[in-house]
Parts: C-alpha cells; sequence; structure tokens
C-alpha cells in the first residue's frame, strides 16, 4: 500500500490521506474546491468543479495515473439542480474517456462548498 501525497493538491483537512494505491489502483479521498495553498474557490458551481478536477489531476499524477485510467468517480452536490452545470464542466474533462459514475445529492460538504468529487484508477 502506497499513500499519494502530493503539494499541487490542497492537504487533507482531517485524518486521512489525498489517497491510496493499492494492487495499481488509486483511491482518491474526495476533492473539493481548494487551491493547492488551500484557499476557498467562492465562484459558482462551474468554477467550483473546475478547481475540484484540477485537485483530480494533481493527485491522479502523483499515483502514477491519469484521468483516461479513471474507472469509477463519485459525485457529491449540494443541490441536484446543479447537475447540468457541473455536467457542462466533467463532460469537457473527461471528453475522450468516460468512467463509471455515481452522482448524489447531499445536505453538506466539507466547507459548505458546492461540489466534492472522488475518483477510482488504475495506476500505469
Amino acid at each position: 500500500m502506497k499513500v499519494v501525497q502530493t503539494e499541487k493538491a490542497p492537504a487533507a483537512i482531517g485524518p486521512y490521506s489525498q489517497g491510496i494505491v493499492v494492487n495499481n489502483m488509486f483511491y482518491s479521498s474526495g476533492q473539493i474546491p481548494l487551491t493547492a495553498n488551500g484557499e476557498l474557490v467562492v465562484g459558482d458551481v462551474k468554477e467550483q468543479t473546475q478547481q475540484v478536477l484540477k485537485n483530480v489531476d494533481a493527485v491522479l499524477m502523483e499515483a502514477g495515473a491519469t484521468r483516461d485510467t479513471v474507472v469509477k468517480t463519485t459525485v457529491f452536490i449540494k443541490n441536484m439542480n446543479d447537475f447540468p452545470l457541473i455536467n457542462e464542466v466533467y463532460e469537457s474533462y473527461f471528453s475522450a474517456h468516460k468512467p463509471a459514475r455515481s452522482c448524489v445529492e447531499v445536505a453538506r460538504l466539507p466547507k459548505d462548498v458546492l461540489v466534492e468529487i472522488e475518483v477510482i484508477a488504475l495506476v500505469k
């Protein structure tokens, strides 16, 4: 088991790691719209989703994976009405490769953000 840690994504805000690699599979913790230095992106849901996916890219790279090796994502959103806006950003991120996905509306997310995404990916 390998712990994934990069300064190109925000540090964990609790007792967990950014991700773990086990048997060539990467499991990320949920990424929220914090910059690498920990500042919250307070823009709309599209801006927040862009930052979240930037963070996902950083932890994937550190793990030795890429967005093309993602097999499953879980998207947590505060308001299901934002689903089409999140999808616009998500679709541009996963333009050629479409991993399996779940999307769940939740009552509240850390730091009251609008979106959180976690991924499972194959490590090359």
